[in-house]
């Protein structure tokens, strides 16, 4: 059976002369580096390969400094630039009751209270005080804060968000 997958990020860097990659989360606030031994890579190419994390650091401008077992050159380092990453699902502990990854998110249906389907979440941004839902249908696209003002609830098995759009949507 295929381990389940959770994507979490990509690599956006090479840092030094000694393989240290420099790693971007979907959310700014994520741990999920601190809490995991490995990570899988999608590579640019499409080819996918895991990897062992053997350090994970801060730098000086609050970016996520990481060594990889095998990455030991700028030149391997800079091969990896543009690579999802995804965590293995079991090594992640499970969210906290009324929280989600929001790699869960990604893919859900977005109803509104009275069944209109807006579209399906394909990004969530982390740009302002809260994540932003960016939802899109037929082209159409509209993003809507991840607030209790406009998500009334979100049910993973079903595989849908039911969200009360703002008042231009």
């Amino acid at each position: 059976m295929k381990p389940k997958l959770f994507e979490f990020g990509y690599i956006s860097r090479a840092h030094g002369m000694t393989g240290e990659i420099v790693i971007r989360t979907f959310d700014p606030n994520s741990t999920v580096v601190d809490e995991i031994d490995r990570i899988h890579a999608r590579l640019k190419d499409g080819k996918e390969k895991d990897f062992t994390i053997e350090e994970v650091r801060e730098g000086s401008k609050g970016d996520l400094l990481v060594f990889l077992k095998g990455i030991t050159t700028r030149v391997t380092a800079e091969a990896l630039i543009g690579s999802r990453l995804f965590a293995f699902r079991e090594e992640l502990p499970p969210p906290a009751e009324g929280e989600y990854f929001q790699g869960d998110l990604l893919g859900l249906t977005v109803k509104t209270p009275a069944g209109v389907v807006l579209g399906v979440i394909e990004e969530v941004m982390n740009a302002g005080p809260v994540p932003n839902f960016v939802i899109r249908k037929d082209g159409a696209e509209l993003m809507v804060p991840f607030a209790e003002d406009f998500v009334k609830s979100i049910d993973l098995e079903k595989g849908e968000v039911i969200l009360e759009p703002p008042e231009e949507a």
